[in-house]
This record gives structure tokens, sequence and C-alpha cells, in this order.
């Protein structure tokens, strides 16, 4: 090949890579949303062992907030005296460290809530565009399947969104129809994803992520069971369910917007 032919097609070749949008591998993906995946439960000085699980979170915004699912968090009455709402953190290249967290906003229409936890932030998860999912592309679950049986290092399982499709979600208690709940159902149901990947329970509230961006593009929500809870870690469905993160982004501006000030002619309260 002559020295002009070899630099025209490197010159080709060249620009091709340039066009090409940057996309990183699964193993790439992975090591990057693994430090900010959480586990969620309750710590309890006197219990044994001291954290009980419930679900999986992922931190967002500047690293001190967790995404996971509402149903997840303990009901008030299920909840003791001395539990509180905690989450395990990675330290070291494992989750150990328990801080604990409070409820900084919820979306009970969408089974979602916002927790602010303590201590220094979190590696925060990108999140990807209202409509950047679409039925057939290649994504991820990261979370911590029966995390009582295999511990809490993240796990990740791999699939596709099988479809789109319309859902609304039932309060689970009569007290969780609230106005905003309520007016949510008035609206009619909204888009979820179904995913052909193996969850299993515990994955609830992890992240959904674009296999090739590694952005959050849903929150795993519901797995379907076949039968009872113990057929699903033994004959898993394979078919999962989650919520779309354009309600995420909703979520955080909600909870996250400074209030306004109020003006000189505004009247407190009575």
């Amino acid at each position: 090949m002559k020295p002009d032919t070899r630099r025209r097609a490197w010159l080709a070749a060249t620009l091709l890579a340039l066009a090409l949008p940057a996309r990183a591998g699964l193993p790439e993906v992975i090591a990057v949303a693994k430090p900010g995946v959480v586990a969620v439960g309750t710590f309890n000085p006197l219990d044994s062992p001291r954290f009980a699980f419930r679900g999986t979170g992922f931190a967002v915004h500047d690293g001190s907030y967790v995404i996971t699912n509402q149903h997840v968090l303990p009901s008030p009455g299920e909840a003791e005296q001395l539990s509180r709402l905690s989450v395990l953190v990675a330290r070291g290249g494992r989750v150990s460290e328990a801080r604990s967290a409070r409820i900084a906003g919820t979306d009970r229409a969408h089974d979602l809530v916002l927790l602010k936890i303590e201590g220094p932030s979190l590696p925060p998860l990108a999140l990807g565009d209202a409509d950047a999912a679409r039925e057939g592309m290649s994504i991820a679950l990261v979370g911590f399947p029966i995390a009582g049986a295999l511990g809490y290092s993240p796990v990740t399982h791999r699939g596709i969104v099988s479809a789109i499709t319309a859902i609304a979600l039932p309060a689970s208690t009569s007290r969780q129809l609230d106005p905003r709940a309520l007016q949510k159902l008035r609206e009619g149901p909204f888009d979820i994803f179904q995913l052909d990947a193996t969850a299993y329970p515990g994955n609830s509230g992890g992240p959904v992520l674009d296999a090739e961006t590694g952005e959050v593009v849903a929150v795993v929500n519901m797995v379907l069971v076949r039968g009872t809870r113990e057929n699903a870690i033994q004959f898993p469905s394979g078919i999962s369910y989650a919520i779309p993160v354009r309600h995420v982004h909703e979520l955080l501006q909600q909870a996250t917007t400074p209030a306004a000030e109020p003006t000189a002619s505004a009247q407190p309260p009575r």
C-alpha cells in the first residue's frame, strides 16, 4: 500500500471512530455503578444481626440521596422502637458500613422514595433521559438478590426491556391514598417496563442500567413470582417490572428544589 493510500485509510478510520458514540463495556458499567448501590434496611444495636435487610437502593443527585421503592421501607407499625432506617454502603470494596437515613421525599403513586443519608457523599449514578428506554434495549440490574442468604455484595443480572406497558400500582394501605396519590390514580395508569431479566426478592429498589452507557433508565419494582416466595428463588420466572426513570427525575426535583421565599405581603398560617 502506498504511503498516501495508507494515510487516507488511517484518516478515514480515525474519522469513523470519532463519529461513533463513546460506549463502555458492561464490566466498566458495573465497576462505575457498584460503589453507588446500597442495601436498604433497619439497624438495631440490640438485634442479631443488627442490620435487617429490606431491599436495594442507589445514590443520586449529589451522592447524599438514595432512591428506593416505597414498599421497601417498614410501615410505622412494623418498625421497632430502637430500629432506625439505615443503608449499608461500600467500604474497602465491601458493603459493610451502616449509615442512618431519613425520608426526604415520597411518590407513593409510583412506589418511589428518596432518602437522605448521613456521612460522606457516595458516587451518584447518572440518570438517563426520561424517554431514553426502548423495547429491546440491553439493560443490567445491580442489587442484592436474596441478600440474607448471599450476603451484601452487589450482584448484576443482564437482560432486555421486553415491553413498555401501562399499569396502575395499588396503594398497600388505605392510609397511603393521600390527595396526591388520589390525583395520580385519577390521571390513569402510567407506563412501566417489563424486563426479560432474572431478579429476585431483594432486587426491589435497585437501578436498571442501560448496559452500554451505564445510565439509570428505571428502578426495579416487582418480580413475577409463581407460587410461593421460595419458588421465586428455586424457579425464577425471569420476568420483572421497573418504574421508568422519569418519575425519579420528578421526585428529585420536588424534594431538592428550595422552597420559594415568602413575600412581604404573605400572612403566616393560623
